[in-house]
């Protein structure tokens, strides 16, 4: 039987109209960086919920989650309004294989995600175990404007603390931004500028790939790949690339 506790909401952080992070005291069991649990309010008598992947790392406190609020998002409206010392329904148990556990072993590991997609590779990112298995971690973060960049400073940490080892691509579909590929990550990834832009060729020989967030992207970049060689990895036949739909 799923076991509900309730969490303490200790910051509400609006970097958009739209988007916005939670910081949540609970005490949810330990959970693997990748996981996800789900949080729930009372609305109208009823308890609305929906999973969410942790952004903060394992043993952080307080819990970390990001989110976008869609256009008939009850749940994600109503929290957009939450306030410090607000009470907020979590499940204790989190849940969720999208983990560096399920990853073989590679030389060279890429991290695609769009939107608060990009939310639990900042928890997997945050560990030492992508820094003892992998020799380069590149993080490609697609999203919509500039001001849906978000977490730059976590950005520049990481860059400080791994230097050359960590490199980090932007995204941007809809306007120019200094500094960021105007267009989507599939589109990259087929043309080769993505590749040549790092320095560092994709090969299923020595890249594992993970994928989190708009459906299309990972479609798109799934069949991208599957040309090119790559396979799904699954439990029973492992292989280079790893998806999680995040919408």
């Amino acid at each position: 039987m799923v076991q509900w506790i309730q969490g303490t909401v200790v910051d509400n952080i609006h970097w958009t109209e739209n988007l916005y992070s939670l910081k949540i005291d609970a005490d949810v069991d330990t959970f693997i960086a990748g996981q996800f649990t789900s949080l729930a309010l009372e609305i109208d008598g009823e308890r609305i919920d929906r999973p969410y992947s942790f952004l903060s790392a394992p043993g952080q406190n307080p819990l970390e989650f990001f989110f976008y609020t869609a256009t008939n998002g009850v749940l994600s409206n109503a929290m957009l309004e939450l306030q410090a010392g607000d009470p907020i329904w979590l499940k204790k148990k989190p849940i969720g294989f999208f983990t560096l556990a399920t990853i073989p072993d590679s030389r060279d590991l890429w991290l695609f995600g769009t939107g608060t997609g990009i939310a639990p590779f900042f928890s997997i990112l945050k560990t030492q175990e992508p820094w003892e298995r992998f020799e380069k971690v590149i993080l490609a973060h697609g999203v919509r404007a500039n001001a849906d960049l978000r977490y730059q400073e976590l950005i520049e940490n990481i860059q400080s603390d791994h230097g050359d080892r960590f490199e980090f691509k932007a995204f941007v579909t809809r306007e120019d931004v200094p500094g960021a590929y105007r267009g989507r990550i599939p589109a990259a990834i087929i043309d080769g500028t993505l590749e040549s832009n790092c320095g560092i060729n994709l090969s299923p020989e020595n890249s594992q790939i993970m994928l989190c967030g708009n459906p299309d992207m990972v479609t798109e970049t799934v069949e991208a790949l599957e040309k090119r060689g790559f396979k799904k990895n699954l439990p029973r036949t492992p292989g280079q690339v790893t998806a999680e739909y995040y919408w």
